[in-house]
């Protein structure tokens, strides 16, 4: 630690301003387009050379996210460009292990400011502790990712051989699944933690939360048992989730979901299968209702009496179906365990409390 240079960002690099960019969302490049809260498209041309570190400049949560290519940052960020030799990739790892959300310039709309960013200081080892620490929390990143890419494959496997061109066969909702309203208020549970399926989690990585209960302000559903959680919040977006509730520790979903649970030999792989499928949430829809764009629902009824391809009729294709989504949990799953090892050893090395060969050993010994 003797040996690490205390100074602030602002010696060591600079903050560049993204820029607007037209028909990113659906745009087809193999260029990554970047907002404050990390990739939002593709495009064809790029602002920058990879790899890069974007840092969201607008926004309640402004996110530190790493390109290992060649990026494009919009107008809600920064990006950073160093001014001495550094591994970028460290200094991504420096920023996450940062409250970059604590810096805001106090104007409307919660800002990070150049000015203060420069302002913040930071603890740089040499170049070659730096490469080591990536070469660590790196590895780690790297097969998160990896198993992030077998589980979406496993998924996108399972609505190919489940979709509705495949089958003819349509049944209502309510026909394969219940509805389930168990709610519970978080404050009345004595155990110490809890599992948290909210949207966020969702989004970020489709694992709960696993927090004290006294951080979740208002009532949430009882998960008791696998089901399928089902977003009755902007139905456009795919939000459906196959769950299977930790045994020891209660699991409570937002109340923005649906909880459903398969009726007779129907499993939740098969049920999710039928209702991730596009033209169903697309029917959903149309059928929301809300004056605005980011607030629109769809009822419950009208999700439990849209019709979805029947799962009774897979037969042995039900058995592939549970295949690659028992693939995918355990994907999942194992990206659980090291991003909690992550997690741990990020700051201890970011501070150089705990040393790199140690670390190793903790990699080598979890993994």
């Amino acid at each position: 630690m003797s040996e690490w240079r205390k100074t602030t960002w602002g010696e060591v690099a600079t903050l560049e301003y993204g820029k607007a960019l037209r028909a990113y969302g659906n745009g087809t490049g193999d260029v990554r387009v970047y907002g404050t809260n990390g990739p939002v498209g593709w495009t064809d041309i790029r602002q920058a050379e990879g790899p890069g570190v974007i840092i969201g400049r607008k926004g309640a949560y402004r996110g530190v996210h790493y390109s290992p290519k060649d990026f494009w940052v919009i107008d809600t960020a920064f990006y950073l460009r160093p001014v001495e030799s550094i591994n970028l990739r460290w200094a991504y790892y420096a920023l996450v292990n940062q409250d970059i959300n604590s810096l805001d310039s106090g104007s409307a709309i919660p800002s990070t400011s150049r000015a203060d960013f420069y302002a913040l200081s930071v603890a740089i080892p040499p170049l070659a502790e730096q490469d080591a620490i990536v070469e660590v929390l790196g590895a780690l990143d790297d097969k998160i990712e990896i198993n992030e890419r077998v589980a979406t494959t496993a998924e996108d496997l399972t609505l190919v051989i489940s979709s509705a061109e495949r089958w003819q066969d349509r049944v209502r909702l309510d026909e394969v699944c219940l509805l389930r309203k168990d709610q519970v208020t978080p404050r009345d549970i004595t155990e110490a933690v809890v599992d948290h399926y909210s949207l966020p989690a969702f989004d970020a990585r489709r694992t709960p939360e696993r927090v004290s209960p006294e951080t979740i302000k208002s009532g949430k559903f009882s998960v008791m048992e696998p089901a399928v959680l089902l977003s009755k919040l902007n139905p456009n977006i795919p939000r459906v989730w196959n769950v299977a509730p930790a045994s020891g520790v209660p699991s409570l979903a937002s109340t923005e979901f649906l909880v459903l649970s398969p009726r007779g030999a129907v499993t939740t792989h098969e049920l999710w299968a039928v209702t991730r499928q596009q033209p169903f949430l697309d029917g959903l829809a149309s059928r929301v209702t809300g004056t605005s764009k980011s607030h629109q629902r769809v009822r419950p009824a009208e999700v439990m009496e849209a019709e979805v391809v029947d799962p009774r009729q897979f037969g042995e294709t039900g058995a592939q179906i549970r295949s690659l989504c028992g693939r995918a949990a355990l994907a999942r799953r194992e990206s659980q365990t090291l991003i909690t090892l992550r997690d741990t050893l990020l700051p201890q090395l970011m501070s150089g409390r705990i040393r790199v060969k140690d670390a190793e050993k903790i990699v080598e010994d979890a993994t």
